[in-house]
């Protein structure tokens, strides 16, 4: 409730500006320009870093920390061009732990949980990959708090845009998760699991730097379709 309290009037007056675009098929439009004009805010959340690799790739051993990062500053990319303020949880390859001593993890996402909060945004995206025992299992997951309506709604968008996309080899349905991240942000919030680190065709799509920029626009157009939908206003 305190989120939406607190942006009510905001996003009232930027569905107010799309109601007005709509008619004429401009809505992602007049969100970019109602974003540029009172600077919505948009979380990244990199996952993992430093010392906590993450998961690895099975055939290149690459870690999930370093695929989550460069994906988050292309997501980045993606919502600044249309307007949005961006804060990053983790911009850098580093932790937020401070020094790696013992409950160096809990510090982590604590310090992850205290940026979300005081960036006030509209929308909250973290980034990971996925592993499973079995190397078949590959795909794009989103997840969401099963306590946040708006966050079920954001998730399902944006699993409808992964699912859209050609290298797409089985469409899923978002899934409810107990995640900190998800649990602690009041703001509607996403873990995106972009792929299976343990199907070498993922990794490898992964790893491609023109796949990692289309996942990341597939991403955006789902948040950007539920922030112009209105959807969090309900």
């Amino acid at each position: 409730m305190n989120f939406l309290y607190r942006h009510r009037v905001v996003l009232g007056l930027v569905c107010l500006v799309l109601v007005v675009f709509v008619t004429f098929g401009f809505c992602f439009f007049a969100l970019s320009r109602a974003a540029a004009t009172i600077r919505l805010t948009i979380v990244i959340d990199a996952g993992h870093g430093g010392v906590d690799g993450g998961v690895v790739g099975i055939s290149t051993g690459t870690k999930e920390s370093d695929i989550n990062l460069s994906l988050s500053r292309l997501l980045q990319g993606e919502f600044e061009d249309a307007g949005f303020l961006v804060v990053q949880t983790r911009p850098t390859e580093a932790g937020l732990y401070g020094a790696a001593t013992a409950g160096y993890k809990k510090r982590d996402m604590q310090r992850r949980a205290e940026i979300i909060r005081s960036s006030n945004p509209v929308a909250v995206v973290s980034v990971h990959q996925n592993f499973f025992s079995q190397t078949s299992r590959r795909g794009a997951q989103v997840f969401f708090c099963e306590s946040s309506e708006h966050s079920k709604t954001l998730a399902a968008l944006v699993q409808t845009s992964l699912n859209s996309m050609p290298e797409c080899v089985k469409k899923t349905a978002a899934l409810a998760g107990d995640y900190y991240i998800l649990n602690t942000s009041e703001a509607p919030a996403i873990i995106v699991e972009c792929g299976f680190l343990s199907n070498p065709d993922d990794e490898a799509l992964l790893l491609s730097a023109s796949y990692q920029k289309k996942i990341s626009r597939a991403i955006a157009e789902g948040v950007l379709s539920f922030l112009s939908s209105g959807a969090n206003l309900v």
